[in-house]
């Protein structure tokens, strides 16, 4: 029987920069360890909705009329998503850890905006929720990003290490593990995940992604581009670092006039250096890197990732992680170390100037 005094219950909910739906997840945890995995689903946005949101990527404040019709509307899809989740679920959650989905991130002028709307969430669910996540760490000159770290950190202290787990979302992120385990991490954001070649594609075929890495896979590397774009100053800074989903919309540029399938192909090549890039900001070299987000799905990025790093590359189930739910269990993880006012975030993950507990209450 569970101890609610020990643990909680806690549905976690993101939405990510590649703007494919809406994940939840159902953990039981007290935010040091995870003591059970309930279920999760992913519910994808419909075309529609998902033009909405990216015509709304760049937006600094949501004040305005369009702004708080968005807030509401992200808030109503999430609430529909936690009723999915616990459709059928004998179990009462204790609270729910919300993300809401970035419309902009800019750490350096102290402002990160994510729409949808706490209050609401906790009223149409009942249930208490944690978010506002990133913005005591953004306030005090943290980067705000990523947040998954600690999380990481958690799961990985009975593996191997050092270890990489590396996130391939519309960002690419990656969290070091080193020997100490959480006492002992590094994080940042690596540079272009899979939202170049997405827009790229959506903008060549209309599809969403490169499904299967169809079109990479038939493309050809266009290295001059593909050097080129590696003189983008971003790659050489040093860690911690975070970015905006856009700040990498100008590489386009940078294949424009290639074929669709040599475009794709060239812009995987950029993600795969990136992260090649990344490896030597890292304390040690990892023994193994770990792959999760949608991009463990693009079989070429796999392969270019493994061929160039020269170390086990395998997606996160290859240890029993699930990589379509731990966006979202981590979010849950996070709610709960705000329920015991623990930090969330840290120097070596965001450049916080301290360890940082984060988050804010939303009761129904």
């Amino acid at each position: 029987m569970r101890d609610p005094a020990a643990t909680w219950l806690v549905v976690g909910l993101m939405s990510g920069t590649s703007m494919d739906g809406i994940d939840a997840a159902l953990i039981e945890t007290d935010g040091e360890t995870v003591a059970g995995f309930g279920p999760h689903l992913t519910v994808p946005y419909d075309d529609a909705f998902r033009d909405r949101l990216r015509a709304n990527l760049g937006r600094t404040s949501l004040k305005d009329e369009e702004g708080q019709r968005l807030h509401r509307d992200i808030a109503l899809r999430h609430a529909e998503v936690v009723r999915a989740l616990l459709a059928g679920v004998e179990v009462t959650p204790d609270l729910i850890g919300f993300h809401g989905h970035t419309l902009w991130h800019d750490p350096i002028a102290r402002l990160t905006v994510q729409a949808g709307d706490a209050t609401l969430l906790a009223r149409e669910t009942g249930l208490p929720v944690v978010a506002d996540l990133r913005q005591a760490d953004i306030a005090a000159g943290g980067e705000g990003a990523p947040l998954t770290p600690i999380y990481h950190g958690a799961l990985a202290s009975r593996l191997d290490r050092p270890v990489a787990v590396l996130n391939v979302g519309g960002v690419c992120n990656a969290t070091w593990v080193g020997k100490r385990g959480i006492d002992d991490m590094v994080a940042f954001d690596i540079g272009p995940g899979n939202a170049p070649l997405d827009d790229w594609v959506f903008r060549h075929t209309g599809q969403s992604c490169d499904t299967d890495g169809r079109l990479a896979a038939a493309g050809a590397l266009a290295e001059d581009r593909l050097l080129k774009m590696m003189e983008i100053p971003y790659f050489a800074r040093p860690a911690p670092k975070s970015l905006d989903r856009r700040e990498f919309d100008h590489v386009l540029d940078a294949v424009e006039g290639l074929s669709v399938e040599d475009g794709a192909t060239t812009l995987v090549a950029l993600t795969a250096a990136a992260v090649v890039q990344a490896s030597a900001l890292m304390p040690m070299p990892p023994r193994r890197w770990l792959v999760t987000g949608g991009g463990r799905h693009n079989p070429v990025l796999m392969e270019t990732l493994a061929g160039w790093l020269e170390v086990p590359v395998d997606p996160v189930e290859a240890v029993g992680w699930d990589g379509d739910a731990l966006e979202a269990q981590a979010f849950a993880f996070l709610a709960a170390r705000h329920m015991r006012q623990l930090p969330v975030t840290f120097p070596g993950t965001t450049g916080a100037p301290f360890p940082m507990v984060g988050g804010r209450m939303y009761r129904p």
